[in-house]
C-alpha cells in the first residue's frame, strides 16, 4: 500500500489540499465579521435565508445554495464562537466542517475539538428549514453538546432542540432548571413536547431516541401527534460506535403479550440441575447453546413427561432455550445489573445502564427468574427498525470519529460515505507502550495495582479502563485495600460521570472506569476548571497514563481508550495488560501461547512482551471484526426485504394519516378496495365454466356478511345468475348490481354519521387494519428468517427463500388488510379505538444473527392473536375470511 501511495501520492492529503481554497475564503471573510455587533449576526441568519433558493439546495434553481453561502456562513459561527466560548475554529477545524457539510465522515483524532466541529455544518444546513440532527451515543452527550453550543446557535438566532430519554427541550440561556445540574451546561433547556424539539432548527439527541422516535410516530392514529418532519440532514457522532457498533442491534417498539409467568420460574429451576458438554454445549464464538440428547432426556424426567416436542410444543421449548441461554451467556454486572427489583441491560459498547430497554423472544423473562425478581409479560413486536436502514432514510448523512478508517469499506458499501482523515492541529506526543501479557488474570490485576501505585506515588494522574462493571468494581476493592484513593466510574453512578471525568487529569489523581469513559468526555490536565500551572506540573509528570485492562473486540475501542491520553498535543502515556484468560484470548488465543508461559515457569504476576503474543492478539481482534462484520451484512440483507415492506405500508399509514386534508381521497380508496374486493368475491364464486356450478347463496351470504344486505337481494342475485346471457355478461350485471347495493349502504352509513364522523371512521379503520395485520406480519417474517434456514440443506439459499417467501406473505398481507377493511367498515359505530395498545414499550434485543440452536427445529409456530383488543368480535363462520382468499371463513381457515 506504501509503495502505491509513494507512486500515486496520498488520495486524502490531495483531498485535504482541494479544500484548501475555501478554508482561505472563510478566513478572508473574518475582519468584515468581526466588525459585525451581536444583533447583527442573527440578522445575517435572516439574509442568508432570504438568499438560499427555495428548492432543493443542491440544484438552486438561479438562486444561492448552500454551497454558494459556506464561507460565510462558516465566518459567521467562528465569530459567534470566539465572542460566547472565547474558541476560535482553528484552520484543520474548518476543513473538518466543509467534509461533513459535503456528507462524508470526518476522521478527527481525539480532543481535535469535534463538538465544535459540528456546530458548522449544523448552523449552515439549518439555514433551509428542514432541521439538522445531530446524532451522539447517549443522552449525556446530547445535552451537554446542545447546552454548550447552544450559546453559538442563540447568537446566531437559530434555535436548538435537544431529545433525551426523560427530556425534550429548547435551549434558552433565560431558562433556569428548577432542579440545578452541577454542570450549568445542563441547566439551560425549557421543557417543551418532542414535537417542538424536532421542530427547532437544530436538534440534539441520541441514536435510540430518533429511532424510536420514528417507529412511534408510525404508530400514532393522529397527525397532530407525530414527533419527526422529513429526515433532512443528520452528522452521527462517534459514527463508528452507531453505524457499525449497534448496527447489528434492530430496534423494536413491542406490548405486553399475555402469557404466563410461571414456565420461566419453572424452567430457571430446571437449568441449574443440566451440566456443560453433558447435557448442553456453550459455543463462546457463536453466543450459541446446543442442548445435547442426554439434556432434553433429563428435562422430559424432571418435567414428567415422555416427550417434550410433541406433548408439550415449541412453548416449552423456546422457555427451556431461553432459560439455558440466561444461565449459560449472560452474567449478572456483564451483560446486566439488577437495580430496584428490576433488570437492567448494561450496553455493551459504551458500559451505560439502557433503562427501558429489553432482550426479545422471552430472554429478558428468562433472566428475571434466574434473578428471582419479578417476572414481567412478554412483548409481541408492533415496529421494528434496525439503525443501518433508519440511518439511510436521511437526505444527506455525515459522521465524525476519532476511528473511522479501519472501517472505510463498510461505510462506503452500507452507507455511501466516504471517509477523510483530517490533520490535528499540534502533533500528537503521546508514547503508546508494548502490550504486558500475563499468564492469568489475577496476576494481572496484582501488576495493574503495583503500576497504579507507583504512578500515584510520584503524582502521576492515572485512568484505568475496564470492560465491565464486575471487573471495575473487582479493582475498586483492590485499590481500597491498598489504601489508594481513587474515583469510580461505571454504568451504576453515570449521573455523577461529567464531576468525575472532569478531574481525572488532575495531579495524583487514580479514576477507574469502564469504557462509557472511552467515548466523548474531555479529560483536562490539571483539573477543571483549567489551571496552567497545575497543567503544567502534570506535563512535566508525563502527562494522564491511561491502563487499559483488557483487549476489546473491536481495535476501534482499545483506540477510543488510548485517546483520553495525549489530547491536542499534550503530554500522555498509555499501555494494555493482558491475560491468557481474558475472554478475547479464551476465545480466539492459541493454546500454544499459554504452554510456552507455563513452560517458562514465568510467575502470574510477571509480564511478557513476545510478538507472537501480540500477533496473537491482533489476529484475535481481527478475527471477531470479521465475524462481526459478515454478522451485520446478514442482518442487513434480510432486513432489506423488511425494510422495502415497511416502507410501503408506513407510506400507507402516513397517507391515511394525512387524509383529513383530502377527505375524498379517502373516501375513493376506500371504495376502490370494496370495488375490488367484490369482483374478487365474485370471481371466485362464478369461476366454474358451467352456471349450474356457480354458487349465487354463498354470494349473498358473503355480502350478507360484509355489509347486511337484505334477502330479497339474495333473490336477485340468483335471478342474475341464473338469467340469460354469457358468463361475462352475468358477472359484469352481478358486479353493477352488488356494488350498487354496497354502494347505497354506504352512502347510508355515512349520512347517519356524517361526513367527518365517516371520513375519521374510515381513517381508523384502515390504521386498525393496518397496524393488528402487520404485528401478525412481522411475527411471521420473525418465524420466516428462523426456518429458512433449514433449507439449506436442500441446497437452496436461505436469504433467496427469504426474500421469495417474503413477496408472497406481502402480497397475502396487502390482500388481507383490504380483506379487513372491507369486513369492518360497515359494521363499526362512530367510535372506534386504535388497535395499539397505550402500553408499550422499546427493545434493542440482543443482536438476531446469534442464538441459540436447537436439536429439532420442529415447524414454526403460527402468528399468535395475543395484541388484539379483547372487545374485536370473532370471526363468524358466514363472515369473510381474513386471509384475503374471499371465501367465507367457514369454507376457508374455519374448516
Amino acid at each position: 500500500m506504501s509503495f502505491l501511495t509513494g507512486i500515486f501520492g496520498d488520495a486524502n492529503k490531495r483531498y485535504i489540499d482541494s479544500l484548501l481554497p475555501t478554508v482561505e475564503k472563510i478566513n478572508s471573510f473574518e475582519p468584515e465579521f468581526q466588525k459585525i455587533p451581536d444583533e447583527g449576526l442573527k440578522e445575517k441568519t435572516v439574509e442568508f435565508r432570504g438568499r438560499l433558493s427555495d428548492d432543493d439546495p443542491s440544484t438552486g434553481s438561479g438562486q444561492e445554495t448552500l454551497d454558494d453561502i459556506l464561507p460565510e456562513a462558516f465566518a459567521a459561527v467562528r465569530e459567534a464562537a470566539h465572542r460566547t466560548l472565547g474558541q476560535r475554529h482553528f484552520d484543520v477545524q474548518l476543513v473538518g466542517g466543509i467534509v461533513l457539510h459535503l456528507g462524508k465522515i470526518a476522521e478527527m483524532r481525539t480532543g481535535e475539538g469535534k463538538t465544535l466541529v459540528a456546530t458548522l455544518p449544523l448552523y449552515l444546513n439549518s439555514l433551509f428549514g428542514k432541521g439538522a440532527h445531530l446524532v451522539t451515543p447517549n443522552d449525556y452527550l446530547s445535552r451537554v453538546g446542545a447546552g454548550w453550543m447552544g450559546k453559538i446557535y442563540h447568537m446566531l438566532g437559530v434555535s436548538v432542540g435537544v431529545i433525551a430519554h426523560d427530556i425534550s427541550g429548547i435551549y434558552d440561556p433565560s431558562y433556569e432548571d428548577p432542579h440545578p445540574h452541577g454542570d450549568d451546561r445542563l441547566n439551560h433547556f425549557r421543557p417543551v413536547s418532542r414535537r417542538e424539539a424536532y421542530e427547532a432548527d437544530i436538534t440534539y439527541g441520541t441514536n435510540n431516541e430518533f429511532g424510536f422516535d420514528y417507529l412511534r410516530d408510525n404508530l400514532e392514529y393522529e397527525a397532530g401527534k407525530l414527533r419527526q418532519r422529513e429526515h433532512n440532514f443528520a452528522i452521527v457522532d462517534e459514527v463508528d460506535s452507531i453505524l457499525i457498533d449497534e448496527a447489528r442491534t434492530p430496534l423494536i417498539i413491542s406490548a405486553p403479550d399475555e402469557e404466563s409467568a410461571d414456565l420461566y420460574q419453572v424452567f430457571s429451576r430446571l437449568t441449574p440441575q443440566l451440566k456443560e458438554e453433558t447435557d448442553y454445549n456453550v459455543d463462546r464464538k457463536l453466543k450459541a447453546v446446543t442442548i445435547t440428547e442426554a439434556g432434553i432426556d433429563k428435562i422430559e424426567k424432571l418435567l414428567g413427561i415422555a416427550n417434550i416436542y410433541e406433548e408439550r410444543g415449541m412453548r416449552f421449548v423456546r422457555h427451556l432455550e431461553q432459560a439455558l441461554r440466561a444461565q449459560a451467556l449472560f452474567e449478572r454486572d456483564r451483560d446486566y445489573v439488577v437495580k430496584d427489583g428490576e433488570v437492567i441491560i448494561v450496553d455493551e459498547f459504551t458500559g451505560r445502564l439502557m433503562p427501558g430497554r429489553r432482550w426479545s423472544e422471552g430472554l429478558h423473562q428468562a433472566i428475571e427468574a434466574r434473578e428471582g425478581v419479578k417476572v414481567q409479560q412478554e412483548s409481541r413486536t408492533l415496529a421494528t427498525i434496525t439503525f443501518q436502514n433508519y440511518f439511510r432514510m436521511y437526505k444527506k448523512l455525515a459522521g465524525m470519529t476519532g476511528t473511522a478508517q479501519t472501517s472505510a469499506e463498510e461505510f462506503h458499501k452500507v452507507y455511501n460515505l466516504d471517509v477523510v482523515t483530517i490533520p490535528t492541529h499540534r502533533p500528537m506526543v503521546r508514547k503508546d507502550l508494548a502490550d504486558f501479557i500475563f499468564q492469568t488474570e489475577a496476576g494481572k490485576f496484582k501488576a495493574v495495582i503495583r503500576e497504579i501505585k507507583e504512578r500515584h506515588l510520584k503524582g502521576q494522574p492515572v485512568l484505568v479502563g475496564t470492560v465491565s462493571i464486575s471487573k471495575n468494581e473487582r479493582l475498586s476493592k483492590m485499590l481500597e485495600i491498598e489504601g489508594v484513593p481513587h474515583k469510580m466510574l461505571n454504568a451504576k453512578n453515570h449521573e455523577d460521570e461529567a464531576l468525575i471525568i472532569a478531574q481525572a487529569g488532575r495531579k495524583a489523581a487514580v479514576t477507574i472506569a469502564t469504557n462509557m469513559a472511552g467515548r466523548g468526555v474531555d479529560i483536562i490536565l490539571g483539573g477543571n476548571p483549567p489551571d496552567e500551572k497545575s497543567a503544567q506540573d502534570v506535563r512535566a509528570l508525563g502527562g494522564l497514563h491511561v491502563i487499559a485492562t483488557e483487549r476489546h473486540e473491536a481495535r476501534r475501542i482499545d483506540n477510543q481508550l488510548r485517546g483520553r491520553a495525549g489530547r491536542q498535543g499534550d503530554a500522555g502515556s498509555s499501555q494494555f495488560f493482558v491475560s491468557l484468560e481474558d475472554d478475547l484470548m479464551k476465545v480466539f488465543g492459541p493454546d500454544r501461547v499459554k504452554r510456552m508461559m507455563q513452560s517458562f515457569g514465568i510467575p502470574e504476576d510477571q509480564p511478557i512482551e513476545h510478538k507472537m503474543v501480540s500477533r496473537a492478539l491482533e489476529s484475535a481482534q481481527s478475527k471477531i471484526e470479521g465475524f462481526h462484520f459478515d454478522a451485520r451484512k446478514h442482518v442487513l440483507e434480510y432486513d432489506d426485504v423488511l425494510n422495502k415492506q415497511r416502507d410501503a405500508i408506513y407510506r400507507m399509514r402516513k397517507e391515511v394519516l394525512f387524509s383529513k386534508e383530502a377527505g375524498e381521497l379517502l373516501r375513493e380508496r376506500i371504495w376502490g378496495m370494496i370495488d375490488e374486493e367484490a369482483r374478487k368475491i365474485i370471481e371466485f364464486h362464478t369461476s366454474a365454466r358451467s352456471e349450474g356450478d356457480w354458487d349465487p347463496k354463498e354470494i349473498f351470504e358473503t355480502f350478507r356478511a360484509i355489509a347486511d344486505i337484505s334477502e330479497d337481494a339474495g333473490k336477485k342475485i340468483t335471478e342474475i345468475a341464473g338469467g340469460s346471457g354469457g358468463n361475462e355478461e352475468k358477472r359484469e350485471a352481478l358486479d353493477e348490481y352488488v356494488l350498487s347495493l354496497l354502494k347505497s349502504q354506504y352512502d347510508a352509513k355515512e349520512a347517519s354519521l356524517g361526513s367527518e364522523g365517516m371520513r375519521n371512521v374510515e381513517k381508523v379503520v384502515m390504521l386498525r387494519a393496518i397496524d393488528i395485520l402487520w404485528m401478525d406480519h412481522l411475527d411471521q417474517m420473525e418465524h420466516l428468517r428462523d426456518s429458512v434456514r433449514l433449507r439449506a440443506y436442500g441446497q437452496r439459499d436461505p436469504l433467496v427463500e427469504y426474500k421469495n417467501e417474503g413477496v408472497r406473505l406481502f402480497r397475502e398481507l396487502q390482500g388481507a388488510i383490504r380483506s379487513q377493511i372491507v369486513g369492518s367498515i360497515y359494521k363499526v359505530g362512530g367510535t372506534v379505538r386504535p388497535a395499539i395498545s397505550e402500553k408499550i414499550e422499546e427493545r434493542k434485543p440482543d443482536a438476531p444473527s446469534l442464538g441459540i440452536t436447537q436439536r429439532d427445529s420442529g415447524g414454526v409456530p403460527a402468528p399468535t392473536n395475543a395484541g388484539k383488543e379483547s372487545s374485536e368480535p370473532e370471526v363468524g363462520r358466514n363472515d369473510s375470511c381474513p386471509c384475503g382468499s374471499g371465501k367465507k371463513y367457514k369454507k376457508c381457515h374455519g374448516k
